[in-house]
């Protein structure tokens, strides 16, 4: 299978280019290095550096007006869509940045990939579009707008668009900023010895799905028949507090008192936490259920800061009281 992946020196993109080249798959991968990082894409690179013609780095942006000639170029089976700004400190101040990058690119990428006629793409969208009254935020509004033209772009063209719902996912690589990143922040700030405190926005249960089950999800939805098209949710299904991370944290680190505030918590179930009947669509549609569980999960990115942090000072901002 040959597989164009936007936002491949991302979080969960460069987990997914590992996982695709591991499987033996050629790799296209797109960044524009806004907020990827270079470093992970080493293994990716090494890859390509050994003569290897699995990997190619293209340095581009969906918005950029060649990535119709990039997309040709490729020749991709599937498109993975991860490319996205997901920082709630872009999207609030300035949604106009976040339209543009979250919608317009979007579009532009699905014109390119109707063009070339590529059908099959995976769109990595947001738990917060799908649940509640509706979108909470710009970012979840301009996912909730790319799955929309997914969509149009399926009825008109005849494209196959698999929309994969993430909740909050956390493993190695993630960047410990954001309601979504409290397993890294808080692991981030025990392993360094911190101080640190949780807000108000981590007061409920929330669900988490590790990365690597992620991924796992987004490689099913490719192999999945041309026929299957549609939304699904992927989940850890199980509701999860600050308390039960930092219990996970401090059993991995064997420490049962590191310096920190909890704060009041509730057992609130948060809406984004899928019902079982929404688990049994995915199983059923993708073949896809969560298969690392949360102190595992949680003991492998521990490890993951544990190294990172020993060639590199955290630099990490912490959340604040009340925020």
């Amino acid at each position: 299978m040959r597989a164009l992946v936007t936002g491949a020196a991302g979080f969960i993109g460069s987990n997914l280019v590992d996982r695709l080249l591991v499987d033996g798959h050629q790799v296209i991968g797109i960044d524009n290095f806004w907020t990827g990082d270079p470093s992970n894409l080493e293994f990716a690179v090494r890859q390509a550096n050994s003569g290897s013609r699995a990997f190619t780095l293209v340095k581009t942006d969906i918005l950029a007006p060649e990535l119709t000639d990039v997309v040709a170029g490729a020749c991709p089976h599937v498109v993975f869509h991860l490319a996205a700004r997901v920082e709630s400190d872009i999207s609030l101040p300035d949604p106009l940045v976040d339209a543009r990058n979250n919608v317009l690119g979007t579009i532009n990428l699905l014109e390119a990939c109707r063009q070339v006629g590529v059908r099959r793409v995976v769109y990595a969208t947001s738990g917060d579009s799908r649940y509640g009254d509706g979108p909470s935020s710009s970012h979840a509004a301009a996912k909730l707008s790319g799955e929309l033209y997914l969509r149009a772009y399926a009825e008109m063209f005849g494209l196959a668009p698999i929309c994969l719902a993430l909740s909050n996912v956390y493993g190695p690589r993630q960047r410990p900023h954001g309601v979504a990143a409290l397993i890294t922040i808080l692991a981030s700030a025990m392993v360094t010895g911190r101080p640190y405190v949780v807000n108000r926005d981590h007061a409920d249960a929330h669900d988490f799905v590790y990365v690597d089950d992620a991924v796992d999800a987004f490689v099913r939805a490719a192999h999945a028949p041309i026929e299957t098209i549609g939304n699904y949710d992927i989940s850890g299904g199980v509701p999860v507090t600050a308390t039960d991370i930092h219990h996970a944290i401090a059993a991995v680190l064997d420490d049962a008192a590191p310096p920190g505030a909890i704060g009041e918590e509730s057992r609130k179930l948060s809406e984004k936490i899928v019902d079982a009947n929404t688990e049994t669509n995915t199983e059923q549609g993708l073949g896809w259920k969560p298969t690392v569980g949360l102190a595992d999960g949680i003991r492998q990115t521990v490890e993951w800061l544990c190294r990172t942090l020993e060639s590199e000072p955290a630099t990490a901002d912490f959340m604040a009281a009340g925020a």
